[in-house]
């Protein structure tokens, strides 16, 4: 049954890899095009300022010329490949902590429909992997941050994603060992709390980064450059955020319906042989 599980992990990892790489095609990538035309911009425009305007092709942009890879493989073949990818660790992920949350919960409480318990991972697994590290450390397009603090931004969110994910493991594991005590409700409060403090904290002993381009200016003080479009940084993030609920939902789903049909399937089989052995 295990190795099923995993089967449907990865299964519905791949439906949610595809369908969110399209919405990413179709929404994200033009915000991605936008600033990277930005980028471009920006770079002739400082180039120019320093007195090396005849050379301003060949500073820092996204030109072909720099590019190992063309726009369109990497907007097409890269992004695909990477969604899909990361999408399928994320479903092998999702069965593993339902096949031993199910085992604990199944045993407890043998009533429980199991695609209750899918949901709540689903919805839990959101919030931990995806919605607290982007609160505090929101996706930027291209342009947006110092090339300089790139290490310490990754070494931030990813120490924020793990601390994340820890601390609501251990308030799933306390929310299951008050239910009796406290109640379904009064178990999660209190897990719930104890979650929100400790990312408070984490949150708190991280650096934070507020690097946004702004205008470029010449020596008199007269803006030659706009500074980093804000439409741009808000539809990019809405969007971001939209793509990740879609890749959730969709793995939610999937595997929802995948563990249903596996259960009831097995149900049927032990069924069949108690009427057989009469």
């Amino acid at each position: 049954m295990e190795r099923k599980f995993i089967g449907a992990g990865l299964f519905a990892g791949l439906v949610a890899g595809i369908v969110s790489f399209v919405f990413a095609r179709i929404f994200i990538e033009p915000q991605v095009a936008k600033a990277i035309d930005y980028e471009g911009g920006r770079g002739a425009a400082e180039e120019a300022l320093a007195g090396h305007a005849d050379h301003a092709a060949g500073g820092h942009h996204h030109g072909e010329e720099a590019e190992l890879f063309s726009r369109s493989v990497q907007e097409n073949i890269g992004a695909g490949v990477g969604s899909v990818v990361f999408a399928l660790a994320i479903g092998a992920l999702f069965a593993v902590a339902f096949t031993l949350l199910w085992a604990y919960v199944g045993r407890r409480w043998p009533s429980t429909d199991p695609r209750a318990v899918v949901g709540v991972l689903g919805l839990l697994g959101f919030i931990a992997v995806f919605g607290v590290p982007f609160f505090f450390y929101p996706a930027n397009p291209p342009a947006v941050g110092d090339d300089d603090t790139i290490g310490a931004r990754s070494g931030a969110f990813l120490t924020i994603t793990l601390v994340s994910v820890i601390a609501m493991i251990v308030a799933v594991v306390v929310a299951l060992q008050l239910r009796d005590r406290l109640g379904g409700l009064g178990g999660a409060t209190v897990a719930g709390i104890g979650y929100l403090v400790v990312i408070t904290v984490a949150k708190l002993l991280l650096p934070e980064f507020h690097e946004v381009p702004e205008a470029v200016k010449n020596e008199q003080g007269a803006i030659v450059f706009p500074g980093f479009p804000g439409g741009v940084i808000a539809d990019f993030r809405v969007y971001a955020i939209a793509n990740q609920v879609v890749l959730w939902t969709v793995l939610t789903l999937v595997f929802a319906a995948a563990i249903s049909a596996f259960i009831r399937r097995n149900a049927q089989s032990a069924a069949d042989l108690v009427d057989a052995s009469r």
